[in-house]
């Protein structure tokens, strides 16, 4: 229990003593008797709060600024680092793939057009020597192909584009174009070359012909593709 101070007041029963440093402590009746007191409290609360604030608004722009150099730092390193092989370390040109690694794919279910423009399945003329022409025309190549494919095989000339190779004529040779290049992406080839490939029943490429050349270099493989 607390006890009394020399006026006789002392902590009401049942409270703990207060604190003697705090000395005497007195409660007037009227509340406005305090109120310099709570003003100079409020004082020191503004005071301390701008203190606070302060610091946070020093410290955000102090913070941003940080951020600014560090990333400004790493676009240095990664600039001047050196690096292994530098100037050397461009992507290598894929090769093209030359046109006898196609033996044994499948041909395109590719349609060109004949010289009325009628839609043709190229794999409804199968099996076949397909030749593509171009501007060259090539007769030598394909009166050749022609007299020696076997019963049953179709020689089939090809142009770019629209217009259909009809001049100088052979018989026994489907005339055809490719105006959506088609066959040229697949086969890949050179422009203004005589480039052939057979193709057997089922539609497997057997053979390509970057440069077909004389018929017996390929007779062969063009009289299987009868069986």
């Amino acid at each position: 229990m607390g006890k009394p101070d020399a006026e006789g007041h002392g902590p009401p029963d049942g409270l703990p003593d207060l604190p003697p440093e705090w000395g005497r402590v007195v409660v007037p009746d009227d509340a406005s008797a305090l109120a310099s007191e709570a003003a100079e409290v409020r004082r020191q609360l503004r005071r301390a709060v701008g203190r606070h604030t302060g610091h946070r608004a020093l410290t955000l722009p102090l913070l941003v600024l940080l951020v600014a150099m560090l990333t400004t730092l790493a676009g240095l390193v990664a600039v001047t680092w050196p690096r292994v092989g530098r100037g050397t370390d461009r992507p290598t040109p894929t090769p093209s793939t030359p046109p006898v690694a196609l033996t044994g794919q499948a041909l395109p279910a590719l349609d060109l057009v004949d010289a009325g423009q009628v839609p043709v399945p190229l794999r409804g003329l199968l099996p076949a020597m397909i030749i593509l022409v171009d501007d060259c025309g090539c007769p030598d190549v394909v009166t050749e192909a022609v007299a020696a494919a076997p019963a049953g095989v179709t020689v089939v000339t090809v142009t770019e584009g629209r217009a259909v190779a009809t001049a100088p004529p052979v018989n026994g040779v489907r005339a055809l174009a490719d105006p959506a290049g088609g066959l040229r992406s697949f086969l890949g080839p050179g422009p203004g070359a005589a480039n052939a490939l057979l193709v057997d029943r089922t539609g497997v490429v057997t053979r390509v012909l970057p440069d077909p050349g004389a018929v017996d270099a390929y007779q062969d493989d063009l009289s299987a593709l009868a069986r």
